[in-house]
């Protein structure tokens, strides 16, 4: 197994000589300054990759190449845009990159309600609350069909959450649900969320599916002719937010994705973090199904609220509902199969120590990655000896 870490560029509070102390020795970054639409040029490729060798590390996984609103919709546009992503797959390629990560997540990439959730410890988590999600949905994007969405009990919650909000905690709320992607120069602001939900009006999840699944018909040939594997992230949360369809949120999702173009090429990133927040997906058996279409890995656990468990928060790597160790324990077994590492990250972290006094992204922190990657990594050397 490759252990890796995400770095989001120059500019990432966290500097590639400190990675190189973590215990990782890949990075997993993209050309976030580039714009989505385009194919990423050459030249900057060689530089990115350049600039990590100089430190000793490799530039193992792109995360990631992100797929366009145009592509997801098939408006106007699509075709223009998968062109540019094949050439940026043939670019990577011919680079010597080869996994390639990325979402099919309708307008928000991964979504939660609280990024700075205090824990006993006096460290801090992500968190999504699904009641205040349901709050924003009706009372501050005010989705014209959202109430037909929930129950009457849900709308209840909904109303007296939204009441105990003041100006700061509604705008945090704002701000944190309309992030956009990691690692993006920006995220939308309300109206322009708004507008981007209302695209998928016509959309639903068989629509999704197919637009998928013509995307991968165009780009897969070209990862194929690059030599690169394309590993799909899961849902985050796996569940349908905003009226928006989600349509790689299970076992059964991520069986009609590898069949939809059936080639080597077309893989899953397992993130056990996203799939594990619905306590319906068993994700040792799903790691066991998949292991030889999954190219790429984020390991992290989530504790479900026992009373509302579409509502989470992250746990240290170790803790919380997921059994990680299972999952841990098929991936390595089926690695004994494959031709090369399997690159792993330590995915999202709790902000510790000295992490408050760096402006890190929210879930990127070093001190608190540094921890949940040594565990991954001793809980790793453990299950070698002891198979």
């Amino acid at each position: 197994m490759e252990y890796t870490w995400r770095w989001f560029g120059p500019n990432d509070p966290v500097s590639l000589a400190e990675i190189r102390q973590t215990g990782a020795t890949g990075i997993v970054t993209a050309l976030h300054e580039i714009d989505n639409a385009s194919a990423w040029p050459e030249a900057a490729i060689h530089e990115r990759k350049a600039a990590i060798e100089a430190e000793g590390l490799t530039w193992s996984v792109v995360e990631s190449v992100p797929v366009t609103e145009a592509i997801r919709t098939a408006g106007p546009g699509c075709d223009a845009d998968i062109e540019a992503y094949a050439t940026t797959l043939l670019r990577l390629g011919a680079a010597g990159i080869k996994t390639v990560c990325y979402n099919f997540m309708p307008v928000a990439d991964w979504t939660r309600t609280d990024l700075m959730r205090p824990l006993p410890n006096g460290g801090a988590a992500l968190a999504f609350d699904y009641i205040a999600c349901v709050a924003f949905d009706l009372f501050i994007l005010q989705r014209p069909e959202a109430a037909g969405d929930y129950t009457a009990a849900e709308r209840a919650a909904a109303a007296t959450y939204i009441e105990t909000l003041d100006d700061a905690a509604r705008q945090r709320l704002i701000d944190n649900i309309t992030a956009g992607l990691p690692g993006a120069n920006a995220g939308y602001d309300l109206t322009g969320f708004r507008s981007a939900v209302a695209a998928y009006d016509h959309i639903g999840h068989a629509e999704l599916r197919e637009n998928l699944r013509y995307f991968l018909a165009r780009v897969v040939p070209a990862a194929e002719q690059a030599g690169v594997h394309l590993a799909i992230h899961p849902d985050d949360p796996p569940q349908p937010l905003f009226g928006l369809p989600r349509i790689v949120s299970n076992a059964d999702d991520a069986r009609w994705i590898l069949e939809a173009v059936d080639s080597p090429a077309n893989g899953l990133t397992f993130c056990t973090g996203s799939y594990g927040a619905a306590a319906e997906n068993d994700l040792a058996a799903m790691a066991a199904a998949f292991a030889h279409r999954i190219h790429f890995v984020h390991l992290r656990s989530v504790a479900c609220d026992r009373a509302e468990p579409r509502s989470f928060y992250e746990t240290e790597h170790l803790g919380g509902d997921v059994d990680v160790a299972g999952v841990m324990s098929q991936l390595l077994n089926a690695e004994e199969h494959r031709h090369s590492s399997l690159p792993m990250r330590a995915d999202h972290g709790h902000h510790l120590l000295g992490d408050a006094g760096r402006p890190t992204r929210a879930g990127y922190p070093l001190y608190g990655r540094l921890k949940g990657l040594s565990e991954l990594r001793g809980l790793a050397m453990g299950l070698r000896y002891s198979s």
